[in-house]
């Protein structure tokens, strides 16, 4: 593969993590919004508002399980269309399936704000699925961001993507909040984050049709595109036997935190009577954490201890503090308790990927990876899926319990795993 690492080339990069950005823009600013559309029926903003009932619910209960598809609908369809959306790539070149993915961002912001202004809950699923499909274009800007790298520049380059994750979550939250919020300014209201939204993803486009050069030159079209390719990544585990408790783990701890912040909104909602500018700034405050464990504690405890050691811990102090969030009984113990768990969940994840990374031979790298993205969207979406019909059955704050319960599970499968031998070990780097 032709590596174009040229002054000239380089120049791309901002671009890709702009896009990168934006797309966590996008997940980011509906923490704030969704729970006023349909789970806060004291909000001016509730689509469920004047209904008695639905079937056999309540409609309190309808609009948790309504809120909880509405939430999984986006990791289900990137599950689907992340390893797609990388083929074409592959096949037509970076530059022209970003500007088209790019495109249908924009148009899924608008069609949610449409919906809102409408109360037309289709509509915002119909907006969701588009979403889910364009957002897939992470593999595609990942893929760029290898095109134009040096191997020994790969890593410093793939940390600014997690870094850009972790900002994109701080913003998103943060603006959707402050944006939907009516007493901020009389003009705003539940829309205007996705008109913001969407115009920056218009400007994204511009500079993608404008400015953003083709990286990928040695371009396959005989390429086949393979459909069920995230269905297949995941029977692909059953043949990687020295990787599958490590993604068991990865399974499980993506799992047990979507459990937590798929409905923890509502619960600061049902508990503590938070506005969407009260829920924006907190998950932002929390975000702030989480980059501050990947981008300067990571760096500390690294030189000491390898990942194995780091997650021995980390995995099982997430699963503690998440569940002691349960018993708080006062916002200010909120903030005080997310740099914990905050920080925990950052370790984690970056000492999981790492240490996943490490687990397979460079000439399986990204398929591994890819297999890894594919586990992660489905981890993310079955919490998502079954939170609703849980808080409707119960309370919104039982996502919390389970949380804690799946993340300690994660922890005694790569505890048990590690000690028989299953995980990987620094004298152990081929895969299968």
């Amino acid at each position: 593969m032709q590596i174009l690492d040229t002054p000239k080339q380089r120049k791309i990069l901002p671009i890709i993590l702009l896009t990168i950005f934006i797309d966590m823009i996008g997940v980011g600013i509906l923490i704030p919004v969704m729970p006023m559309l349909l789970a806060d029926p004291e909000s001016q903003y509730y689509l469920l508002a004047g209904v008695a009932s639905i079937g056999t619910m309540t409609v309190v209960q309808s609009g948790y399980i309504i809120y909880g598809l509405l939430n999984a609908i986006f990791p289900f369809m990137q599950f689907l269309s992340a390893p797609i959306l990388g083929q074409l790539s592959d096949k037509y070149g970076r530059k022209k399936i970003l500007g088209i993915s790019i495109s249908g961002t924009f148009i899924s912001y608008i069609v949610f704000a449409i919906a809102i202004y409408t109360r037309n809950i289709p509509l915002l699923f119909v907006s969701r699925m588009v979403y889910g499909i364009m957002g897939g274009n992470i593999s595609v800007a990942q893929a760029a961001i290898a095109d134009i790298t040096k191997p020994e520049n790969r890593a410093k380059n793939f940390g600014l993507i997690g870094a850009t994750f972790g900002l994109g979550m701080i913003v998103g939250p943060y603006i959707g909040g402050k944006l939907s919020d009516p007493s901020v300014s009389t003009y705003f209201t539940a829309t205007t984050p996705f008109i913001a939204a969407a115009l920056l993803s218009l400007i994204n486009v511009i500079f993608i049709i404008t400015v953003f050069k083709e990286t990928h030159l040695n371009r396959n079209k005989d390429l086949k595109i393979t459909i069920t390719k995230g269905f297949n990544n995941i029977k692909r585990i059953i043949s990687l036997k020295h990787l599958r408790a490590l993604l068991a783990t990865n399974f499980f701890f993506q799992g047990g935190f979507s459990f937590f912040t798929s409905f923890f909104a509502v619960s600061l909602i049902d508990r503590f009577n938070f506005t969407q500018g009260n829920i924006g700034d907190y998950f932002a405050y929390a975000g702030f954490w989480i980059i501050i464990a990947q981008a300067v504690v990571l760096r500390i405890v690294t030189k000491r201890f390898q990942e194995h050691q780091i997650l021995m811990v980390t995995l099982l102090t997430l699963s503690i503090f998440i569940g002691l969030n349960f018993t708080l009984t006062a916002s200010w113990q909120l903030f005080l308790l997310a740099p914990f768990y905050a920080m925990s969940n950052g370790l984690s994840h970056a000492n999981m990927s790492s240490l996943i990374s490490r687990s397979a031979g460079p000439q399986v790298q990204g398929e591994i990876l890819g297999i890894n993205s594919s586990v992660a969207s489905l981890a993310i979406t079955i919490p998502t899926l079954l939170s609703g019909f849980i808080a409707a059955k119960l309370t919104p704050e039982t996502p919390i319990i389970i949380a804690s319960i799946i993340i300690f599970i994660a922890w005694l499968i790569f505890s048990i795993s590690f000690h028989r031998g299953k995980i990987y070990r620094p004298e152990i780097v081929k895969a299968d």
